[in-house]
């Protein structure tokens, strides 16, 4: 919208709207804008010259390189972004990374994504996902098994049916003995699939939650690891990395993983951001290249990511090697984020540790037996009923006298508000107290006197 609106606009500066901002616009885009301007297009011409063949510290060595990347710096190049899956999207990350690698002091052990920031949230997904299927990623009762039913949704849409068939007949097709499949075709199915089919589908099968190993396991073949996943030896992490960042699209989908899923706790959830929703879909944006993640075990007590790598090998790289699988193995932010889509919560809907919420103490009573329906998650109350009393509490509004009355009650207690066939809820003993308190205080000054 904002490239479309500098367009319509009066004409201004190459990468600037009329008021002197610039526009942030696809790097296909910012290309093209680039070409149409003779000294940007020269200077990236012999910016592209520079670093054929030339670490960064030759290439800016020449003077007429280090003015090239000055020049390009203040052009719409700079800022350009991505979109994954886009229509161009190699091209653009080819011409993204074509300005940033000389920017770069060597190989960084962080990137930058060249991908735009992920706005959406993980209610976003169940929201839609309850649309398409019926039903929360949650909501099935505590004996399904919830990546079964993913399975079961996917068949329901002909574009996820018909491009995880793809996948798993192509993942699946025996070559010969020494060669059990194609992985450069099983990783291109996989790709197309993650990249075209609505994460909906795509997290429910990646993310299902489960309690029992055949559970854990229909995860875990999700991918059919054994074709894009494992291998006969493990190559050392570091080799794999350098091999990734080889290829523009690999090394992209990595530096995307690492800006949303980098572990920090500066935040509620270890996420940046608190968006659970920009890691898990950045570690789907890996599956498919030479990078892909998958579970460890089938394991149902606790979560363990891994590329098909080890630090074998390392030498004084060992550290290095470490702490790079440690951000798959070990990382707080990933985790808590397959959790969460596994339990149907996200952040702003039931935050990670929230504070208990003040009552009076209600009437002890035999608590019913919660229904097959109700979700297993642990949470005190259904989302919706707090949704329900959050809504009349702030609306103002008189709720029926049902569960979701029980349930905002004890905190209207504590304000004045009115409700139903009640006036007040001022204790009427210590009402009478206080109006006999105001007789006595009539009768001082008729004392005095």
């Amino acid at each position: 919208d904002e490239m479309l609106r500098s367009l319509a606009g009066p004409p201004g500066p190459v990468g600037q709207d009329p008021r002197g901002w610039r526009v942030p616009v696809d790097c296909v885009r910012a290309n093209e804008l680039c070409a149409g301007e003779p000294s940007c297009s020269s200077r990236y011409r012999t910016l592209r010259q520079c670093l054929a063949g030339r670490d960064r510290n030759t290439m800016l060595a020449n003077k007429e390189c280090q003015a090239a990347l000055e020049v390009l710096q203040e052009s719409p190049l700079y800022d350009c972004r991505c979109k994954r899956g886009m229509k161009k999207e190699l091209q653009c990350l080819q011409i993204y990374w074509s300005i940033h690698l000389g920017l770069t002091e060597g190989e960084e052990f962080y990137e930058a994504s060249p991908y735009e920031p992920v706005t959406s949230r993980l209610s976003d997904i169940f929201r839609l996902a309850s649309i398409f299927s019926g039903m929360e990623p949650a909501a099935t009762t505590s004996k399904s098994n919830h990546c079964l039913d993913a399975a079961k949704a996917c068949n329901l849409n002909d574009n996820c049916k018909r491009l995880r068939s793809g996948y798993i007949s192509t993942c699946s097709r025996e070559l010969s003995a020494a060669e059990p499949c194609s992985r450069r075709k099983c990783h291109k199915a996989l790709r197309q699939f993650f990249d075209r089919v609505p994460g909906e589908f795509t997290f429910r099968l990646l993310f299902c939650s489960c309690k029992d190993q055949a559970c854990a396991e229909r995860r875990r073949q999700t991918i059919v690891p054994s074709c894009s996943y494992e291998d006969k030896e493990k190559p050392n992490c570091l080799d794999l990395r350098s091999a990734c960042r080889m290829d523009h699209l690999c090394r992209s989908r990595l530096a995307d993983f690492h800006t949303n899923c980098q572990a920090t706790f500066q935040s509620l959830t270890s996420c940046p951001g608190d968006n659970y929703q920009a890691c898990l879909g950045s570690y789907a944006g890996l599956i498919g290249f030479d990078m892909t993640p998958n579970y460890v075990d089938a394991s149902t007590t606790s979560i363990t990511i891994s590329p098909w790598c080890s630090c074998k090998g390392s030498g004084n790289m060992e550290e290095e090697c470490e702490k790079f699988l440690r951000d798959f193995t070990e990382n707080p932010c990933l985790r808590n984020a397959i959790q969460a889509f596994g339990n149907g919560t996200d952040v702003n809907v039931a935050p990670k540790n929230p504070s208990p919420p003040v009552t009076v103490p209600l009437r002890a009573e035999k608590s019913p037996a919660l229904p097959d329906d109700v979700n297993d998650s642990n949470t005190i109350y259904d989302t919706s009923v707090i949704t329900t009393c959050t809504s009349v509490q702030e609306q103002g509004l008189k709720p029926n006298k049902s569960k979701e009355q029980s349930l905002c009650y004890s905190e209207t207690q504590l304000t004045t508000a009115v409700m139903p066939d009640q006036k007040s809820f001022v204790d009427q003993k210590a009402g009478g107290a206080r109006h006999r308190a105001g007789q006595i205080l009539l009768l001082v000054p008729i004392l005095l006197l």
